[in-house]
């Protein structure tokens, strides 16, 4: 993994006549509708497969851990997920997030709506012009921008998704898991992964960063479970990265997975369909290195397109390209 690959975000959540209203509200539904309905028609078969069945939340974790939150992604669909649930991410984050990405990050239901009990995170081709929110740090990461730095523009080829939970809920330790079906194609980069709440005020990566599962397309059948830190000096990042792979030569992108964390004070464990890969401690982190690992963390999912790491798509990539999620689910260990 890229040594320095910072993921902070900057936040930023947007927000008559009785006749007129109604008027313009049935036009805005009639609008959705056709494009849901243009969505499904132009999907290629199989593209949002309905799971066979949800992993009963009793049975998804192991014995010890009490089911605390969750979006099992059951609204109407074509709906946006839950604002009581979910914010955004919008903008290409100063020089791509940090990661030179290459995508626009939008609200719009065309980039993550439910479907069929499932996100659906959509990264598209296609030029977009939106304001050109910018990182505050240089690093990626920050406070919600201001109106006078939402004046100039930026145009890019791609759009995406990117959500998350900050300010509406935050978890310290757990056991954190979500059912994911990857997208498939060179520069594609699905990610389920964490931040320190103080991301805001300490910036990152003193923040924290636990990444549950990140792919890249050019590695179908391999995940990558990370934590990321200050190093020694206070402000580089130091990292703690370990791969799993899918036996007999199945990718990622052909049936759903259990991608999970369980974390407690001192260790992180990560898991891929029950089976433990990786287990991080202070003692795995060079001397001299915080662990910055024992605070309130939210919650972030995204598809994004390109960056230093991944590369860029190629004539190999065919758009759209999605990311399913069947569900979250955050525990917290039952006393003993």
């Amino acid at each position: 993994m890229v040594a320095a690959r910072p993921r902070c975000a900057t936040q930023l959540n947007p927000c008559m006549f009785k006749r007129t209203f109604r008027c313009k509200a049935a036009s805005a539904a009639a609008v959705l509708f056709l494009l849901l309905a243009l969505v499904l028609a132009t999907a290629p078969a199989g593209a949002f497969p309905k799971p066979k069945s949800k992993v009963p939340e009793a049975r998804s974790a192991r014995a010890g851990w009490k089911l605390i939150w969750s979006d099992e992604f059951n609204g109407p669909n074509g709906s946006v997920p839950d604002p009581k649930k979910w914010t955004y991410d919008i903008g290409v984050g100063g020089a791509g997030w940090g990661n030179h990405e290459l995508e626009y990050y939008t609200n719009s239901a065309r980039d993550a709506a439910i479907l069929n009990g499932m996100l659906v995170i959509t990264a598209r081709k296609g030029r977009y012009t939106g304001p050109a929110v910018a990182a505050t740090d240089g690093q990626g990461g920050g406070t919600p921008a201001t109106s006078s730095r939402m004046t100039s523009q930026v145009t890019r080829d791609y759009t995406s998704a990117r959500i998350k939970t900050q300010g509406l809920f935050a978890q310290t330790y757990g056991r954190i898991e979500a059912r994911i079906k990857m997208p498939r194609g060179q520069g594609m980069w699905p990610a389920f992964w964490m931040l320190g709440t103080g991301v805001d005020k300490t910036g990152w990566p003193s923040c924290g960063e636990i990444d549950i599962m990140e792919n890249i397309g050019k590695e179908p059948s391999k995940i990558h479970g990370s934590i990321h830190g200050p190093g020694p000096s206070g402000s580089s990042t130091d990292d703690m990265t370990a791969i799993y792979t899918l036996p007999g030569r199945r990718r990622f992108s052909d049936a759903f997975h259990v991608f999970a964390v369980e974390w407690e004070p001192r260790v992180i464990r990560f898991y891929v369909d029950n089976h433990l890969y990786e287990t991080a401690t202070p003692a795995g982190l060079p001397h001299g290195t915080g662990w910055v690992f024992d605070h309130p963390f939210f919650l972030i999912l995204n598809l994004a397109v390109g960056g230093s790491w991944p590369g860029s798509p190629d004539e190999s990539t065919h758009f759209p390209q999605r990311m399913l999620v069947d569900y979250v689910r955050v525990y917290a260990r039952q006393a003993k």
